[in-house]
């Protein structure tokens, strides 16, 4: 039998040192970096007649005075060119990106598909996305506590999936991935999966409390976290290689995606193990 809770100190300490990182690196490059569904400003889908590298396009804008540019491919003719700037005018804004694009590349640009979205839009759409994460937290603090009838318990699922989005947060700090309504669904959905994960865990463990009369806390707990343990693998890694198929085959639309709900996956099973069960238990000893 594996003795979990032998290294909850630890995972938190570990899982600190990484949210830190987080917070430096988010402090170091002057907050997260927003889609333009966040920020405001406009996308424009661009077919041309023979491969265009994203680099390429980049330095092209650049010299032309566009700052800020977003580059993704979409097979080997067309890209999404995203511009922080907005205009009433997007439909003239995406000809001038058209024309400088044609005159860099020596190539035909034919325009798709033009999005634009306002700074006051953007803004709103970021608040309600803080918005959905922090109901969420409550209503699954609610839940918990109603299910099992215990605010250790509750709590003990809250941090944990609280500690998930701080993780997949800090790693999209750190590496200075772009933060997209996409993301924050990654991220919903991944809080869903680490709770679905807790519960069960939290399910044994309640259930050995009443069978296991005699035995310390401590041992109920390390019991209950190995007789899930299979399930919990296994379920891992069947979500983890789809996930991990879509990050690698998906394309760039996916890319971010995929790799929000990849980290989700791995944080939220390690956390059900040694953030939740742990804190349960501490608060269980003062309840």
């Amino acid at each position: 039998m594996i003795n979990f809770l032998k290294y909850r100190f630890l995972s938190l300490i570990a899982s600190g040192l990484f949210i830190t990182a987080g917070a430096a690196g988010y402090m170091y490059y002057g907050g997260f970096r927003y889609s333009v569904d966040f920020t405001g400003g406009t996308q424009v889908l661009f077919k041309f007649n023979k491969p265009a590298g994203s680099e390429h396009i980049k330095n092209v804008l650049s010299s032309g005075g566009w700052e800020d540019v977003v580059v993704r491919e979409f097979g080997d003719s067309e890209v999404a060119v995203r511009v922080q700037g907005f205009s009433g005018d997007a439909q003239g804004l995406a000809q001038k990106l058209q024309h400088s694009l044609e005159k860099g590349l020596d190539s035909s640009a034919e325009i798709q598909e033009v999005n634009a979205v306002g700074p006051g839009v953007g803004e709103s759409l970021r608040w309600n996305a803080l918005f959905a994460l922090l109901l969420g937290l409550v209503l699954m603090l609610f839940y918990i506590a109603i299910r099992f009838w215990s605010f250790s318990y509750g709590m003990g699922a809250v941090v944990a999936i609280l500690h998930d989005a701080l993780m997949i947060l800090a790693l999209f700090a750190i590496l200075k991935k772009e933060i997209s309504p996409i993301v924050i669904c990654a991220i919903l959905a991944t809080l869903g999966y680490s709770i679905n994960d807790t519960i069960v865990i939290f399910a044994r463990i309640r259930e050995n409390f009443g069978k296991m009369n005699g035995e310390s806390a401590e041992e109920i707990v390390n019991v209950s976290i190995n007789q899930t343990l299979r399930r919990t693998l296994l379920t891992s890694l069947s979500t983890g290689l789809v996930v991990g198929s879509i990050y690698i085959f998906g394309g760039e639309a996916l890319h971010t995606w995929a790799l929000a709900m990849l980290v989700g996956i791995v944080v939220g099973t390690y956390s059900s193990v040694y953030i939740a069960s742990p804190i349960m238990l501490s608060l269980r000893r003062s309840e």
